[in-house]
């Protein structure tokens, strides 16, 4: 964990340092908290360079048989073809940026389809590895459905999680402790995003973007599938979990009444434009994390 947050933190600053010579910055929503102006043209897919770091930990100490068996493969391997899709959109969007022009990101009717690809795959050799059993009946066929719909809704959740400085960062660690000594992956993605926050703690020096951000929810999602519970998921992960319900009810609220709910989604930008300062918002919904994260290790310490 020591060389994989050291790396971390090497591969982030280079990043850094190359993002700011080749202009690949950050635009900011104009529509949102004010406070955000001043980050326009910040280096933004620092996911790129910790999702890196990882796998250049992960895969040497797995083939050498320190890294654990099927399951940290799987889970590496989903968190890889998460990261991928979640690649490509901060790639078109650093490109389109500094051309000025061009595809700007995956749309969701493009994304999705890529999602549900990777997200079967894993659904169909998790099912037989998971934990606790999880709907008596379903079958394979069943079980692979649910998961695949896990782990697509992990994905997402945790990529609208993101957008304040250190948010996602530090919900996903927290999320992650119970499983510290279970699954050498989600160790290793802890000290990754620990070299990460410390250029993107506030004021930010780097964004995440969405290669992290799926790589991220995709760990979340196996780690607790192959180890814990997923049901216990949607618990730790409760701040993930109101940001997306947050973009849904949105959503269908301003189409079917033309009338929004929320100040801005998701709803940690509702709480900055209602007056909380940003660092507040990450502060508090840490601290929801960790005490939901609490109850979740507590049932899982009271489980066989």
């Amino acid at each position: 964990m020591v060389v994989a947050a050291l790396l971390s933190l090497l591969l982030v600053w280079l990043f850094i340092r190359a993002s700011k010579a080749q202009g690949w910055g950050q635009p900011v929503r104009k529509d949102g908290p004010q406070t955000h102006l001043i980050k326009e043209g910040t280096p933004t897919a620092g996911g790129v360079p910790f999702v890196l770091a990882l796998a250049l930990v992960f895969f040497p100490l797995y083939f050498t048989g320190h890294a654990g068996g099927p399951r940290e493969l799987l889970i590496m391997l989903t968190a890889l073809g998460m990261g991928l899709i979640g690649g490509i959109d901060d790639f078109l969007k650093v490109r389109s940026r500094m051309k000025g022009s061009g595809k700007k990101e995956l749309i969701a009717r493009e994304k999705m389809p890529l999602q549900l690809l990777v997200g079967l795959l894993f659904g169909w050799f998790a099912a037989p590895l998971a934990a606790h059993e999880l709907v008596p009946g379903f079958g394979q066929i069943g079980d692979t459905i649910l998961l695949t719909l896990v782990m697509i809704g992990s994905v997402n959740a945790f990529n609208f999680t993101d957008g304040l400085d250190g948010l996602l960062g530090g919900v996903a660690i927290i999320v992650l402790l119970p499983l510290l000594a279970l699954s050498p992956v989600s160790a290793l993605l802890v000290a990754v995003i620990l070299g990460f926050l410390w250029f993107n703690a506030h004021p930010a020096k780097v964004f995440m973007g969405d290669m992290g951000s799926h790589a991220i929810g995709a760990i979340a999602a196996g780690a607790y599938v192959l180890y814990a519970d997923v049901w216990l998921l949607p618990l730790a992960a409760i701040i993930p979990v109101v940001a997306v319900l947050s973009v849904v009810i949105q959503v269908v609220s301003f189409r079917t009444r033309k009338k929004r709910v929320f100040k801005m989604s998701p709803i940690q930008h509702h709480f900055e434009l209602s007056g909380w300062p940003e660092t507040h918002v990450t502060l508090r919904f840490w601290v929801v994390t960790a005490v939901a994260t609490a109850a979740v290790w507590w049932i899982l310490g009271g489980r066989p």
